[in-house]
């Protein structure tokens, strides 16, 4: 899509595992981490989506307009909104046993992933438009993030989602093809 395909090297990593690069390449010890030819480590996906679109040019992932660029900017804090109550959910659940889940941790968190899923079923970004207001090629991966994620088995604390109506509101992520 960039052109960059040559140019990155996707490697595994665990980040659980003490022993794993990913931890002397980000201090925080997260995914994602990319790795500079000069040794330099971009960290967080927002900053290394603005380096891989400076480096193709420039507007090509994410606007330059600014309502189109704020728009997607948007749509990507949603994203990764999701994704950190989603972690979050996932340790309650993987590193404390039943008995010790806090009910209103697991709820506050769901009702985040829930208004944040509606938000962008309330206003999809176009997935075939070309760059502009929601059409932005990071918009467009938000989306379909969103989707993937909606879709998907929501685990052990599924329940805290089906209560806060997310399913009834997302019709079209549900029935997306």
């Amino acid at each position: 899509m960039l052109g960059l395909d040559h140019e990155i090297r996707i490697e595994p990593a665990d980040t659980m595992n003490p022993g794993v690069s990913v931890r002397q390449q980000n201090p925080l010890g997260k995914i994602p981490a990319l790795v500079l030819e000069d040794g330099t480590v971009l960290f967080d996906s927002r900053v290394i989506l603005e380096y891989l679109d400076h480096r193709a040019g420039g507007g090509r992932i994410i606007p330059t307009a600014a309502s189109a660029r704020f728009a997607a900017l948007r749509l990507q804090a949603l994203a990764d909104g999701i994704m950190d109550a989603s972690v979050l959910l996932v340790y309650e659940g993987r590193w404390r046993p039943p008995e010790r889940h806090e009910p209103k941790w697991v709820d506050l968190q769901a009702g985040k992933v829930a208004r944040a899923l509606s938000a962008i079923e309330a206003a999809p970004p176009a997935l075939t438009a070309p760059p502009g207001p929601c059409g932005s090629r990071a918009a467009q991966v938000t989306n379909l993030a969103a989707i993937f994620w909606f879709r998907s088995d929501w685990g052990m604390f599924g329940d805290s989602l089906q209560r806060s109506d997310v399913g009834k509101s997302c019709k079209r992520m549900a029935t997306f093809q």
